[in-house]
């Protein structure tokens, strides 16, 4: 007992005795029983894991691929987000990956869908609005601490950055989110959604050079996805005036 106190194998302490009896009840070889211990244990320790990696990510509530409507965008094929989702390869590529649709149509969802799934499958992950990473960026800049706080989210593997879009254009902002871009070009991984496609990101970056830099780094090793479907919201809003209506 003490060397599994010393090893810090507490759930095999917690449990040997109950699982030594059906060892000897169902006649396990030493063995067996040995295996199914450090089965215990390594499951209890990857829960925990996830437990904890998922806390981290700090994900929205309630929102992964099982129960995302996929009818809402009929014209949108998930095969590709689905490879994506089941080999986090693309990560270990520094591979980023890019929703673009208008507002409502579940962007968020499958961002959330995706980073939850690289986060099961063993990477660390950490899901931002937009708007405030790059405050949190341009409060370090200020602080003289940009570079640090860079070096820190390197211990992510994936950075999501949610509704590029409601960045505002101003120099001070756009050029920390540029510095980011280009921090973890080929070093780590992004996942990005925006309601404008690339063709309007001058509405996000003050200057037309920074525009192209930054889109350029990005689709190097992006993967893009383009939803087309109304606003998921609307339509329910939608529905329920209708069903309000006709009773």
């Amino acid at each position: 007992m003490l060397y599994l106190k010393q090893l810090k194998l507490t759930h095999m302490l917690a449990h040997w005795e109950s699982l030594e009896h059906q060892a000897i009840q169902e006649q396990w070889s030493y063995a067996k029983f040995l295996l199914a211990l450090c089965e215990q244990e390594t499951h209890r320790r990857n829960a925990l894991r996830l437990q904890r990696t998922l806390a981290e990510a700090q994900l929205p509530t309630a929102k992964s691929f099982s129960n995302f409507d996929f009818r809402h965008c009929p014209q949108f094929n998930p095969a590709p987000l689905m490879q994506l989702a089941e080999d986090p390869a693309w990560l270990e590529r520094a591979g980023n990956c890019l929703i673009f649709g208008p507002s409502g149509v579940g962007k968020t969802h499958l961002a959330a869908g995706l980073t939850r799934r690289m986060v099961e499958l063993g990477k660390r992950a950490k899901f931002f609005a937009a708007n405030a990473l790059v405050q949190e960026l341009q409060h370090a800049k200020l602080q003289l601490q940009l570079p640090a706080l860079l070096r820190k989210l390197d211990r992510f593997d994936l950075l999501v950055l949610d509704d590029l879009g409601y960045v505002k254009k101003s120099e001070a902002e756009t050029s920390v989110l540029f510095e980011l871009i280009a921090h973890r070009y080929e070093r780590k991984s992004l996942l990005i959604t925006a309601n404008q496609p690339f063709s309007q990101w001058d509405t996000i970056f003050s200057d037309s050079m920074m525009t192209v830099a930054a889109v350029d780094r990005l689709v190097h090793h992006g993967t893009i996805f383009e939803i087309k479907s109304d606003s998921y919201r609307r339509q329910a809003a939608t529905n329920r005036s209708n069903n309000s209506q006709s009773s």
